[in-house]
């Protein structure tokens, strides 16, 4: 069945998670993704584990599937020149290497745009391409830290923590993914490509908008709340007899269900909390008290009861317990492949559901180099003597 991107050629630069998570959907939905990795130093992710998986590091299987791999020497003239000749072919070059990196290799927006004016050339990097944090090293850690999100992530006792998944790497990908088909589009429009310049630092500003908002709109820094909400109460999560719940009472409604079903009706018109802004203003003696009464009782007796009354609520769940959810099954969010090392290994699905051109997860993360002679042939039209010549001279692998 055809895919949204079917047709469409991304040349990958990218390594780590960022740059690999945004080429990883473009080739979900049908994009021909080639990963070019140095023959000196490849993709850095390949590295990080454990675990492992058939010597793969799971971290790197679970990032790349849906991609073909070739190896180039990016360090001489004339592996630099197959690159220049691949970037001819395609229409997206997507690389999150620090800001000058591809230049230096000669690779840079200039030289591809030369060679092809159609290239949409996406660069992510941890602050952009100017301003003066332009060249400071970024991981995903030091975004998180950057960006203020940990300042307002952690206990209230003013314990900080990182958020538990790489959420500015992720969405700078997702951000990459928008910019790139937004310019695809402009291009079928204009008939020319043009450069996008992705940071981590402006993603996460820009994903933190309801955190900003609140902040410029009083003048006044939030600090952590563990699993609260600034402008909501109650919408945390509360321990109960066993294990904890989450809960989000978000409108008045709500508020006289949620009441009405942990047996509290008189804090419907309570003239503490019978209103929104009160509640959250009293939030010290509100939320002990709701503490107080989940723990009566187990998560399995309050979820039921607080979905009879259609209040949102959910147990909190280990990533093991969302990977055996009947849900996550019928949404087919963890397909399993056959990787020629690892055997069959379960990997993330596509995450946007189309109902004619749905996207898929077919093929395994590709070994260092695996299709670098089938991307010549299929890109460049080279003959295998002429792959075999630079095999032989150690500009392929």
């Amino acid at each position: 069945m055809a895919k949204p991107l079917d047709g469409v050629r991304v040349l990958d630069f990218s390594h780590a998670l960022a740059g690999p998570y945004c080429t990883m959907l473009f080739g979900m939905y049908g994009a021909d993704v080639v990963k070019v990795e140095g023959l000196q130093a490849q993709d850095m992710g390949r590295t990080w584990g454990p675990p492992f998986q058939g010597g793969h590091a799971s971290y790197f299987l679970g990032l790349n599937s849906n991609k073909r791999a070739a190896a180039i020497d990016l360090k001489h003239p004339d592996g630099v020149e197959l690159c220049l000749q691949l970037a001819e072919k395609a229409d997206v070059l997507i690389e999150n290497m620090r800001p000058g990196s591809m230049e230096r290799l000669g690779l840079g927006y200039a030289a591809v745009k030369a060679r092809n004016p159609k290239i949409v050339y996406c660069s992510i990097s941890g602050y952009g391409q100017t301003g003066p944090s332009r060249d400071e090293p970024a991981m995903d850690l030091i975004l998180q830290a950057s960006c203020g999100l940990i300042s307002v992530t952690g206990t209230p006792d003013g314990r900080t923590a990182r958020c538990g998944h790489s959420v500015a790497d992720i969405t700078s990908g997702m951000f990459a993914l928008s910019g790139i088909l937004m310019a695809l589009r402009v291009r079928d429009h204009a008939g020319h490509g043009q450069f996008i310049d992705v940071s981590m630092l402006d993603s996460m500003i820009s994903a933190m908008a309801s955190n900003y908002a609140t902040f410029l709109g009083s003048g006044t820094v939030p600090k952590p709340l563990g699993t609260a909400f600034s402008t909501i109460v109650p919408y945390a999560a509360f321990p109960t007899a066993d294990r904890d719940i989450a809960i989000a009472v978000a409108s008045e409604k709500l508020w006289a269900a949620f009441c009405r079903a942990i047996d509290q009706p008189a804090w419907i018109a309570d003239p503490r909390y019978n209103t929104n802004s009160l509640r959250v203003k009293n939030r010290a003696t509100l939320e002990p008290a709701i503490t107080a009464i989940f723990q009566t009782q187990t998560a399995s007796h309050w979820i039921e009861h607080l979905r009879a009354h259609g209040i949102p609520v959910t147990p909190v769940r280990t990533l093991a317990e969302v990977a055996a959810d009947p849900q996550a099954e019928a949404r087919d969010m963890f397909p399993v492949l056959d990787h020629p090392d690892a055997g069959p290994i379960a990997v993330t699905g596509a995450p946007i559901k189309f109902s004619e051109t749905p996207g898929a997860v077919t093929t395994p993360a590709p070994r260092t180099g695996q299709h670098t002679a089938q991307v010549l042939r299929s890109w460049l039209n080279l003959e295998d003597n002429a792959i075999q010549a630079f095999l032989d001279r150690g500009i392929l692998a």
